[in-house]
């Protein structure tokens, strides 16, 4: 038995979850940090005193004890992307959307670099200090580019217009075969 594509409905009402259990995440990460209580307590706290019921549960799970468990490699993920700032400069809203959006820029492949990067933004305009959007943004997109080059190539290659396509595909091919920058050769070639 196959499982059937998601429909656009499916995917619509999964992004709303996975939004909802961002937020809860954000929220219940800074709860972590600031009173240092268990990951477990503070999930049973949040779900029973929320309805989870258009929550990603497994989502908000993960971010909520995974991060925790993790979280001298996932701040080493953002860390060296922080211009100008150092890592005790964070509050604490700013340090939770960095933990999430870099433990998602690193873990979760299945989630798009441009959602991760926008759900971040989205929270930090709603919850952060004033500008905080911005910082978010900047340091998320610069690990975006660490860990998710290829993405992001090809979104922007799909992105480009037809023009700029048409222009670099003349280029490539008025390449000579043996210029450096010419596709790889299989060993048959030779």
């Amino acid at each position: 038995m196959s499982k059937r594509k998601p429909s656009a409905a499916d995917r619509q009402q999964l992004a709303a979850q996975r939004r909802k259990a961002r937020h809860y995440g954000m929220q219940a990460l800074y709860q972590w940090a600031m009173a240092a209580a268990a990951p477990g307590d503070i999930e049973a706290a949040f779900r029973e005193d929320y309805d989870f019921s258009k929550v990603d549960g497994e989502y908000f799970h993960q971010l909520l004890h995974e991060i925790p468990a993790r979280l001298e490699e996932v701040e080493a993920g953002f860390a060296p992307y922080m211009i100008d700032r150092a890592p005790d400069e964070l509050d604490p809203i700013e340090r939770a959307l960095l933990r999430i959006g870099c433990f998602e820029l690193k873990e979760r492949a299945d989630v798009p670099y441009k959602v991760v990067i926008s759900e971040a933004v989205s929270l930090a305009k709603k919850f952060g200090a004033t500008d905080s959007h911005k910082f978010i943004n900047g340091v998320l997109d610069r690990v975006a580019r660490a860990e998710r080059g290829a993405e992001i190539a090809q979104n922007e290659d799909q992105t480009a217009p037809p023009t700029v396509k048409r222009a670099a595909q003349s280029r490539a091919a008025a390449r000579p075969a043996d210029s450096p920058s010419a596709p790889d050769q299989t060993a048959a070639d030779h």
